[in-house]
């Protein structure tokens, strides 16, 4: 097709519908968001995982892909603030299936979405000659005044993130490079953000309700491709401190290990699952105080938004262009 993940989004965007006195977000978030009368707002999110694309069931278990293909949805949920209610799961699998994968994958699947109280109320299954294919919805609601959005970040905002940055990115290139339990049991946390990775739906929920935060994504493409989505939706650039990126010391044991870069799995590693969300600078402590108060953990600062246009990353010397370094499905 010779178009970007960016760009055919922008298309089927250009041609959808986006009138509706109950529609209150639809394209360019991680939810829809939909009024009704007189409750919560309904938040609706859709995702899906290919086989050889997401996932490679040579080192991916079953029931820890069960629970992430929940995760990555429910995440949805948290970047909109939303407690999540209930789940549509869409299976296409081999015919020549086997009985007890299914079992594990439902084990894990249900167990996550357990987690949250979210119940599996539909789906649909499929033969797919061509490998696995996941297709999961998830439903939730928000209080209509709680509703946090990519589009609302304004300049001089603070850029934040919920956790370190590039460990699933590592875990990944563990799994690829073979080095994965039960052969070897090293750098288990790291294998676990890419195995296993755990939505912020109980953060999402207190930012939302703190008042605070102006705009909030989760981070599922990478930071430099998330931030410029982010960025796009609410008319304004940003800079990245390159110092300031959260990146815990594994991550940079592993890339020197493999010969890969720390900060490029930062950056653009992608599924990290994180939350990114902005802040005007004088609600700054006070949202940290909350969050450290309520979670007993830390947010990180990375950077503000600007108004010139893009996502650049200042190393203390020069700055460069990084939008939308992160994965795009169809960048050759």
């Amino acid at each position: 097709m010779g178009q970007s993940e960016k760009e055919i989004i922008a298309l089927i965007r250009s041609r959808s519908g986006s009138d509706g006195a109950e529609l209150l977000r639809g394209i360019g978030d991680d939810c829809a968001v939909i009024r009704r009368g007189g409750g919560p707002a309904e938040l609706v999110t859709t995702d899906a995982l290919l086989e050889g694309v997401h996932f490679d069931p040579s080192w991916h278990p079953p029931r820890l892909l069960g629970r992430k293909a929940a995760a990555v949805n429910l995440s949805d949920i948290a970047a909109m603030g939303g407690r999540p209610r209930y789940a549509f799961l869409s299976l296409g699998l081999p015919g020549d299936g086997d009985e007890a994968w299914l079992e594990e994958f439902m084990a894990g699947f249900l167990a996550s979405l357990a987690e949250f109280d979210t119940i599996l109320i539909g789906g649909d299954t499929v033969r797919s000659p061509d490998g696995i294919m996941l297709s999961v919805t998830v439903l939730g609601e928000v209080a209509e005044s709680e509703v946090l959005l990519r589009s609302t970040a304004k300049v001089g905002d603070l850029v934040l993130v919920s956790g370190p940055l590039g460990e699933a990115a590592a875990g990944l290139e563990l799994c690829r490079r073979g080095i994965y339990p039960p052969a070897d049991e090293r750098w288990p946390q790291l294998l676990k953000a890419h195995l296993d990775p755990q939505p912020e739906v109980q953060l999402g929920q207190i930012l939302s309700r703190s008042g605070l935060v102006s705009a909030l994504m989760d981070l599922s493409d990478g930071l430099a491709t998330d931030l410029a989505n982010l960025c796009r939706e609410s008319g304004v650039g940003a800079e990245v401190q390159a110092a300031q990126l959260p990146i815990i010391p594994e991550v940079r044991e592993v890339a020197e290990f493999l010969g890969g870069a720390a900060q490029t799995w930062a950056l653009a590693g992608g599924e990290d699952y994180r939350l990114l969300l902005t802040v005007a600078p004088d609600q700054l402590e006070a949202l940290l105080a909350l969050v450290r108060r309520e979670l007993n953990r830390e947010l990180y600062p990375v950077g503000r938004i600007v108004a010139e246009p893009g996502v650049r990353l200042w190393d203390g010397v020069t700055s460069r262009e990084i939008s939308d370094l992160g994965f795009d499905h169809f960048r050759a």
